[in-house]
């Protein structure tokens, strides 16, 4: 079954994996409503660029993953203006590095906001019409931090495994829709939310940028690689597929290796 003129939402998509997922179901034929933060120039060419390069309609949401009001909006207007959301893909997400007594109480509260909340209110508002349709993929971005834990990540560790957690609960009650609800969990892939950690990191450890990304980032990883954003982007393309239609409550590791040790 192709997924052309299928509609698509994904957060968090101006930039990194989010727009590397976005152009992915674009080149299929999917119609995307991009989401996220940056500057509104470059977001408008990265919107017009996906049309003219893949011929499909795409769109911009500057809906705040903060707000819950926003959150459900921006689903229920493409509901109601836009053919519904077929295929809803919670990527968005902020990092913090610090020690569990030094982590500031309104940056947990955010991360914990944009990493989880955000995706319960954003399944919340899509699942009606998932439902009367019969046919639905969600699909969470969560981390090897789903499955394993590193120090001064609390807030992060926390969001992540509770994304996997709402990922299970949600696979369960839609089951009988044909809806299937499943979270990717990449190791380290090289963005900008990774290269913004890095200076908190070594300040944290008391490390060179050199020595966080040889002996901190990529010792987690077997392969000693980055995951690319375009492996990412084709697994959760994998998982909106006929193909797939069985996999659901998964948690989908992408970590060259990093969560078999």
């Amino acid at each position: 079954m192709t997924l052309k003129n299928r509609n698509a939402i994904v957060t968090g998509s101006t930039s990194g994996i989010g727009l590397a997922i976005a152009r992915a179901f674009a080149k299929e034929g999917v119609n995307v409503t991009i989401n996220g933060l940056g500057d509104p120039a470059a977001i408008e060419a990265e919107r017009a660029g996906i049309e003219k390069e893949f011929g499909v309609k795409a769109y911009y949401s500057p809906a705040d993953m903060t707000q819950p009001e926003e959150i459900r909006a921006m689903v229920k207007e493409a509901e109601e203006q836009r053919g519904g959301v077929d295929i809803l893909v919670n990527n968005a997400g902020v990092q913090h590095v610090a020690p569990i007594e030094d982590f500031p109480i309104e940056t947990w509260n955010l991360i914990l906001a944009i990493n989880l909340s955000a995706a319960f209110h954003a399944i919340a508002a899509a699942i009606p019409g998932m439902k009367s349709r019969k046919w639905g993929r969600i699909i969470s971005t969560a981390s090897a931090h789903s499955l394993v834990a590193s120090p001064f990540k609390s807030a992060y560790v926390t969001a992540k495994h509770g994304l996997a957690g709402l990922t299970k609960t949600a696979a369960l009650e839609l089951a009988t829709f044909g809806v299937t609800v499943n979270c990717i969990s990449p190791g380290y892939v090289w963005t900008p939310l990774v290269e913004k950690q890095i200076p908190d990191t070594m300040e944290a450890r008391h490390l060179t940028r050199e020595q966080v990304i040889n002996d901190v980032i990529l010792a987690a990883q077997p392969t000693k690689q980055f995951v690319t954003a375009d492996q990412v982007a084709s697994l959760a393309v994998y998982l909106s597929t006929d193909a797939a239609a069985q996999i659901t409550g998964a948690n989908i590791s992408i970590d060259g290796g990093w969560t078999a040790e």
